[in-house]
């Protein structure tokens, strides 16, 4: 057979290749029937750490029209394999379930080992690209190379669990500063008149952000016929930070008794402006000697360059 049939051959079999991936991807990036009902469904918990029996739809990008869906597509066989393999080694699939639902992602246990994978497959490619170079330098450091090349893939598989955690801190930070306004909003709310179902809906509408997103699920319950107490109580359940369990069990201990609900918010809100004032003073004080590294290798050198210099100048003009 002839070079030229050959590369035509060849030319021929990586074009088909190329139409297989990008018929598959296109089948993948198609959105399903949940997507495409979403927009017109209101107030559907998205999180996946919702109640069991509950329907969650999937969160944007999450869905089959994401790059996790796509490559889970072209390369489902091999990246489910390596997932289940990882799982089996790490385990901890209740702690990272629940890290899941603190950070507000919407993806399965599953779905992240596969995000494991892919980053840990991104640190194998690139310790690879940078083995080769080193292997075509130095041939004798190919066992090394693929050494560095294994260390690479399980670190960027622990890389991915340490990111998710975090992602988890950060929004506990960012929920834990708009605790004080949520909760100020919900007790003038309720002070006004109105009633604990309706004072969250009118807050959940008027703000933005974490803390409201977790209330939109709690209303999105009550909606559905859950009690409020039981939605407060399952919000405290799932929650991870102190703060916001005891916010969402005093408004369910308030609604059950019916006690004053928005002294209870007013209170807590005021312990949360407290905590954070005295966990800056405590930052503060901890970093005090960080703080004096500028002032001692920056500014105690100059001053006492400007000090002492001009002496110095003197010196060496009278000097004979």
């Amino acid at each position: 057979m002839s070079p030229a049939l050959w590369g035509a051959l060849l030319g021929a079999t990586v074009a088909c290749g190329v139409l297989l991936v990008a018929a598959r991807v296109r089948a993948v990036r198609r959105p399903s029937l949940a997507l495409r009902v979403a927009p017109f469904v209101r107030d559907v918990p998205r999180l996946s750490g919702a109640a069991p029996g509950r329907a969650s739809l999937p969160a944007a990008g999450a869905g089959s029209g994401g790059p996790l869906a796509a490559a889970s597509g072209v390369f489902g066989p091999l990246l489910r394999s390596a997932a289940d393999g990882v799982e089996k080694v790490l385990g901890g699939a209740t702690s990272v379930r629940r890290r899941l639902t603190r950070a507000g992602i919407d993806r399965s246990v599953h779905e992240f080992r596969i995000e494991q994978v892919t980053w840990g497959l991104a640190a194998f490619a690139a310790a690879a690209v940078w083995g080769a170079v080193r292997t075509l330098a130095d041939p004798g450091t190919a066992v090394s190379a693929v050494v560095f090349c294994l260390f690479a893939f399980v670190g960027g598989v622990l890389a991915r669990d340490q990111h998710l955690t975090s992602q988890v801190r950060r929004r506990e930070r960012r929920i834990i500063e708009e605790f004080p306004t949520v909760a100020e909003l919900l007790a003038l709310a309720v002070a006004a008149g109105e009633g604990p179902v309706a004072a969250l809906e009118r807050v959940v509408r008027r703000s933005g952000g974490e803390l409201s997103r977790e209330l939109a699920g709690v209303l999105a319950a009550v909606r559905t016929g859950e009690p409020v107490a039981d939605a407060f109580d399952r919000m405290a359940a799932t929650t991870g930070l102190p703060l916001v369990a005891r916010f969402a069990s005093g408004i369910a201990v308030a609604v059950e008794r019916g006690t004053p609900l928005s002294d209870v918010l007013h209170a807590q809100a005021a312990d949360v402006r407290d905590a954070g004032r005295r966990e800056l003073i405590e930052s503060a004080a901890r970093r005090e000697v960080f703080m004096m590294v500028p002032v001692v290798f920056l500014v105690l050198p100059v001053v006492v360059l400007f000090a002492f210099y001009p002496g110095v100048i003197g010196l060496r003009l009278v000097a004979p």
